[in-house]
């Protein structure tokens, strides 16, 4: 189905909304660079209903507004390598196993996570921050599951059954 750009600006929008509501919640799992990811339930869903392309380009856009607006340069490279490594493994997942989307989305939360703890060793010039992986990629999998289990019933909703 083709979409206008009424569209995507207004899921842009609302990325970026989830992003901001979520940088208020004082939650700290005790691990620096943990956060719950609501901005990913808008990439998951986009990525079900209107493919890779539409999927992908949000994903950007998210980041790079995101960053230039609550962030910094630092966050915007993390998010970037992060995002775009969780993008590629939910798309490659999603089109060559049949796993439901919050199997998909908890691959996203890890390699989410794993794509930023590479971005962070190469910045830091240290490979002593893989000391993180366990925790990370303990919160990759909770976040991961529960942005997938609102992603199947946002996708289910807008399905009209």
């Amino acid at each position: 189905m083709k979409r206008n750009t009424a569209y995507f600006g207004m899921l842009l929008s609302l990325a970026l909304i989830c992003g901001y509501v979520e940088s208020l919640i004082p939650v700290s799992f005790g691990v620096p660079g943990v956060k719950l990811g609501l901005a990913n339930i808008v990439a998951v869903v986009m990525l079900y209903h209107d493919g890779v392309k539409a999927a992908a380009v949000i994903s950007v856009l998210r980041i790079l507004l995101g960053g230039f607006l609550f962030g910094n340069p630092f966050s915007i490279i993390y998010s970037l390598g992060g995002g775009l490594l969780s993008l590629a493994v939910m798309c490659l997942l999603k089109r060559r196993f049949s796993l439901n989307v919050a199997s998909v989305s908890v691959a996203g939360g890890i390699s989410h996570n794993i794509g930023q703890l590479c971005v962070a060793s190469a910045v830091v010039e240290n490979y002593h921050i893989f000391y993180y992986a366990p925790m990370l990629l303990l919160a990759g999998t909770a976040t991961g599951f529960l942005i997938g289990v609102l992603s199947r019933e946002i996708l289910f909703r807008l399905s009209g059954r």
